[in-house]
């Protein structure tokens, strides 16, 4: 069995290496699987995907029910995992430090700490407030007995709050204040992402791609991008495929979604492998 420490420095050479890496997000411990199965080198949880394997929203999670999860996944697979910490589940910055701590006790080689509030009238903490927050996170990670990736996002993209320069000044902010990786989720355009990466020194985390249109991940890479994550991308793949084959037969009652190949014994043959 490979131990956390093995984990952990696997996952910090990935971000060291020349070249881009794609960070895929499992929701459960089969697609975990089946993602190491095909050949990953690591893996990161979904907030949103998890959330609706559960029935619930995303930001209905509780840190118990996410260390559970963290858990679970980290025993699935030999590969390094990553979480989506949300906001560390509280303001404070004890709470930031306090949930890397136990993101790391359940088996976390790295994990996100977002500048999000989950308040509508103010969805994102003060700059000062939100380096704290940070500075918190990362103190906690280096005082782990082994290596942990801390990542920190400024969300202002994803909160409708569509302003590059406060972005790069989170991002820059967060960085002095020890983040490992930077992300800023749904950059709108290549440009943009170019201009994060020139505005800070650390491997720089881009969801999918820019929100204009994506595209392939060497170019991705050309941009000097260090990680691609997907979200809850692949989780409501699967999602939709299960609702669109349960319009078809609750409509014309038609098998047409089995058409072409399944998966069948291969999801047997994926897990095996990925759980090796």
């Amino acid at each position: 069995m490979t131990s956390q420490k093995e984990k952990a420095g696997a996952f910090r050479a990935l971000h060291t290496r020349p070249g881009l890496f794609v960070l895929p997000n499992p929701w459960d411990i089969g697609s975990a699987r089946m993602l190491a199965g095909l050949g990953f080198e690591a893996l990161a949880t979904t907030s949103a995907g998890f959330a609706a394997s559960l029935g619930l929203a995303d930001y209905h999670v509780t840190r118990e029910m996410k260390m559970a999860h963290i858990r679970a996944l980290a025993a699935a697979t030999p590969l390094p995992l990553s979480a989506d910490l949300e906001n560390g589940f509280g303001h404070a910055p004890e709470d930031c430090a306090e949930t890397i701590r136990l993101g790391a006790e359940a088996g976390l080689s790295g994990g996100s700490i977002e500048d999000y509030t989950g308040e509508p009238d103010k969805p994102i903490y003060e700059l000062a407030e939100a380096t704290d927050r940070i500075r918190a996170a990362a103190e906690a990670a280096r005082a782990l007995p082994h290596d942990f990736v801390l990542t920190a996002r400024a969300e202002n993209f994803i909160r409708n709050i569509p302003d590059l320069g406060d972005t790069i000044a989170r991002l820059q902010a967060y960085q002095d204040a020890g983040a490992d990786v930077l992300y800023a989720p749904f950059l709108p355009t290549m440009e943009d992402i170019r201009s994060v990466i020139a505005s800070v020194d650390r491997p720089v985390n881009v969801l999918m791609g820019p929100r204009a249109g994506f595209v392939p991940m060497a170019e991705l890479a050309e941009l000097g991008v260090k990680r691609v994550s997907l979200g809850s991308a692949l989780a409501n793949v699967a999602y939709r495929a299960m609702i669109a084959a349960g319009d078809e037969l609750l409509g014309p009652g038609t098998l047409g979604f089995l058409n072409g190949p399944g998966a069948g014994a291969n999801l047997n043959a994926l897990m095996a492998k990925g759980s090796a």
